[in-house]
């Protein structure tokens, strides 16, 4: 059952095209630092806000999303990279299987040490495959999921994958080149993905211009993911610009 904060981000794709969504990792930044970057997209016109990241520290994610929520009426999705990260606050969570990989662990036990959590907060699932693509460097994910990667040059094998995703009932597939990406999920791919794949797709890892991001906001996915090029430093002028390259102005 599609609940309401998926109805909505559906509409709002309907209406807008694809959604600019800004990762917040609690682990890299403090409460503060949090809280003012999620005022700062807001106002530069981010769709809805992501929280998650590789690493797991408990009481950390509680006092960020508690942060965040205060400074920020944007959606809130949980993006967890292990179920210690499932902490209340959130409007849902990608709800992830890792379906790249063949690790156990992230294909089916994180989801069921999670689910519990899930439903104790009152957070709304959005059911989601979770693809690691080939980015030209071994990243945060590949190193702690201890997975590899499907090529980049090989559409037909992602595609087999989120066609899979879709019959075990996921509506919606990350392409993610993962943090320290040396290249983002390749154009040609994403648009043969988001034409063949018949699930809202989300792209994200690696986009750090202006311009890498208006050439995938043209192939229309469902949203588009910026992370860590915020981290650094919150630059008013490149996120207006991060917004007009996802909206398409």
């Amino acid at each position: 059952m599609i609940g309401p904060i998926e109805q909505s981000l559906l509409k709002q794709h309907a209406e807008v095209g694809p959604l600019w969504a800004v990762l917040l990792d609690p682990d890299s930044l403090p409460p503060l630092e949090l809280a003012a970057t999620a005022r700062e997209v807001q106002e530069a016109g981010a769709d809805l806000l992501l929280v998650g990241g590789s690493s797991a520290s408990p009481g950390v994610f509680e006092a960020g999303m508690s942060a965040i929520r205060k400074q920020s009426t944007l959606p809130v999705l949980l993006f967890p990279g292990s179920y210690h990260q499932v902490v209340a606050g959130a409007h849902g969570i990608l709800f992830t299987s890792l379906l790249s990989g063949r690790n156990p662990q992230y294909l089916a036990e994180e989801q069921v040490k999670g689910a519990p959590r899930v439903v104790a907060h009152g957070i709304e699932p959005i059911p989601t495959a979770y693809l690691l693509i080939e980015s030209g460097a071994p990243t945060t994910v590949q190193i702690v999921s201890g997975t590899q990667p499907l090529p980049c040059e090989d559409f037909d094998r992602v595609l087999h994958h989120v066609w899979a995703a879709r019959m075990m009932g996921m509506r919606w597939a990350y392409l993610e080149a993962g943090s320290g990406a040396n290249r983002p999920v390749p154009v040609e791919m994403l648009s043969y993905i988001v034409s063949k794949g018949g699930v809202n797709v989300i792209v994200g890892g690696g986009l750090r211009t202006p311009e890498a991001i208006r050439d995938r906001s043209e192939c229309h996915p469902a949203m588009i993911v910026t992370g860590n090029v915020l981290e650094s430093r919150i630059d008013p002028v490149l996120l207006r610009e991060f917004a007009q390259a996802v909206h398409g102005k």
